[in-house]
């Protein structure tokens, strides 16, 4: 897991670069006292994660991780002042860890950061046997495309629902759909895709699939209908 880390105080750099070390596998590539170098950085070069203060002067590790918005970063704040704590984790950070960090808190962080970039490796897969391969803790499950009612979207997982459980993985939303057969599967919502031949009823403003009322918005409707020959 390659790494940089982001504050303006020397004394804060240094001990995270040494409580990395102590970590396999994570390797500090580079370390910068301004939230703007590290942007310039960024531009040119992959990075998996990022120790990122938040009180810097020029800009702020609030306002980097909003412009690093669509890059597969993952982040952890490090900060002496736990009132950023609501906006940081509102912007789907890893972690958030008052300083002064300590070294159990620091590995906690980071092992966080490791699941959520094993969880990335983890393709959604579909194959001819009509299997989705989920990831559902620390097991990889086949799961039987006729045996899921519907997915829905939760924040930075994909819920896929059938009659005795539910999966989770962590992943998007858009991924599911282009991995789930068009010929058995319609997005109804931006945060619903269900199964065609699992809906129970039609009715005004949405679907009942196994007892569960899914909403169908308007950008998706005339789709559904054209699919089920409503007229």
């Amino acid at each position: 897991m390659k790494a940089l880390i982001v504050d303006d105080n020397d004394i804060a750099r240094t001990t995270l670069a040494h409580l990395a070390k102590q970590v396999p596998n994570l390797t500090i590539v580079n370390e910068y006292s301004n939230a703007i170098e590290a942007y310039n950085h960024l531009q040119n070069n992959q990075i998996d994660l990022i120790f990122l203060d938040i009180e810097m002067p020029e800009m702020t590790g609030i306002e980097l991780t909003k412009n690093l918005s669509g890059k597969d970063i993952i982040i952890i704040f490090t900060s002496s002042n736990k009132d950023y704590a609501l906006e940081a984790f509102e912007l789907n950070i890893a972690d958030y860890i008052l300083k002064p960090v300590m070294p159990a808190r620091f590995l906690q962080a980071v092992s966080k950061a490791q699941s959520i970039l094993e969880s990335r490796k983890e393709d959604v897969e579909v194959t001819k046997d009509e299997f989705l391969f989920v990831r559902d803790s620390n097991i990889t499950r086949r799961l039987k495309l006729d045996d899921i009612f519907y997915a829905e979207a939760m924040g930075d997982y994909v819920k896929f629902y059938t009659r005795e459980k539910m999966f989770a993985i962590h992943g998007k939303m858009k991924t599911a759909e282009e991995r789930l057969p068009k010929d058995d599967f319609i997005r109804v919502h931006r945060s619903f895709i269900i199964a065609v031949n699992k809906i129970d009823t039609l009715q005004d403003g949405g679907i009942m699939i196994n007892g569960k009322f899914i909403p169908v918005a308007d950008a998706y409707r005339k789709a559904l209908n054209t699919r089920m020959n409503v007229f």
